[in-house]
């Protein structure tokens, strides 16, 4: 039984839902997808996920194709996509450009989401990617349509989906490169211009830019220490590329990798450092930096430290203390707190 309010709406309307070869586009992985491959067991499903989390449970099921990137390639024409609605409506356009090449013109798409994320202006926002947009369900505080794409068969490019925006901090210039639904999308968000505006002396020859969103401050410290190595994680698809984009764009290169909070990491390093993450969709979610801040000591080289910004009101100072070692608070600016523990 799903336990997300978004699959139990799909779950209630299973019989909508028949195709031959549908497409599943961040649906989260908490049992609907095995429920709809054990009722349609001939369909052809492919789930696509930019959450790194979430393809990684999909990988482990051989009924269905798993797909983890920032853009979706398939040579499959698909007869339904079903797609949650996502956090950005930025984001809904760039997913809906990014699978025409694989529909057809009568090709259902299905777009489900929390009241809260903002479908109720589903017809407005997506005017000129969708059309004939009608209300399926309403249910779990939820909203369920069913639409058709204005035209399939769209050349996209990825390229043409990045926002590009300058940073000037301590006279280090950057260049930003953004994709729809990535962190500070438009421009620099505030706790991660506090953190740079006041960022401790690095020691050790490499740093972990725990959930680096566009790569902002992995590309700041590469431009202020030039030998440094430099390592980027984070769950999302759409960051991973923002980062390699904006690496590029500043003449710097760094191992960028997909990592599930900690999953994934396998090395130390002398510094790691994060402004991290406390939302997820339109909740508020601690458990990844949580997480994280519990598990990363026996990520860190002797003598290595864990910096990291934070809204004020986050208790994230007490757990380093317990996790990690020695804490302290070094700032307090614009609402917004930079922590450093040591090993």
């Amino acid at each position: 039984m799903s336990s997300k309010n978004i699959n139990q709406i799909l779950s209630r309307n299973l019989n909508v839902l028949e195709a031959t070869t549908p497409l599943f586009i961040n649906i989260s992985a908490d049992g609907f997808i095995q429920e709809y491959a054990s009722e349609y067991s001939t369909a052809d499903t492919t789930c696509f996920n930019t959450h790194f989390e979430d393809y990684m449970t999909y990988k482990q099921l051989s009924s269905i194709s798993s797909v983890f990137a920032a853009q979706y390639t398939s040579d499959i024409k698909h007869d339904l996509v079903v797609i949650s609605f996502p956090k950005s409506k930025a984001e809904l356009n760039f997913t809906l450009a990014m699978i025409s090449h694989a529909t057809t013109e009568n090709t259902n798409i299905i777009i489900v989401g929390d009241n809260k994320s903002g479908i109720k202006t589903l017809a407005k926002v997506a005017k000129d990617s969708l059309k004939g947009c009608n209300k399926i369900d309403s249910a779990r505080h939820c909203l369920m349509f069913v639409a058709q794409l204005t035209s399939s068969n769209v050349t996209f490019n990825l390229d043409d989906w990045f926002e590009f925006y300058s940073v000037s901090i301590n006279d280090i210039q950057l260049e930003i490169a953004a994709l729809p639904g990535v962190f500070s999308q438009k421009g620099l968000d505030k706790g991660t211009k506090v953190l740079l505006e006041n960022l401790p002396d690095l020691t050790g020859n490499d740093i972990l830019d725990f959930g680096c969103g566009a790569g902002v401050i992995a590309s700041f410290i590469g431009k202020r220490y030039p030998d440094i190595a430099l390592n980027l994680l984070d769950v999302s698809a759409l960051a991973i590329a923002s980062s390699q984009k904006t690496l590029t764009l500043n003449g710097l290169s760094g191992h960028v990798f997909a990592s599930n909070s900690l999953s994934n990491v396998t090395e130390q390093y002398h510094n790691v450092i994060s402004n991290p993450p406390f939302h997820q969709g339109v909740s508020t979610n601690y458990h990844a930096t949580e997480s994280f801040l519990k598990g990363i000591k026996k990520h860190l080289s002797p003598s290595g430290q864990v910096i990291v910004v934070a809204n004020s009101f986050l208790q994230y100072e007490p757990i380093m203390k317990s996790a990690i070692g020695t804490t302290q608070k070094l700032t307090i600016q614009q609402g917004f707190s930079i922590y450093k523990s040591c090993v």
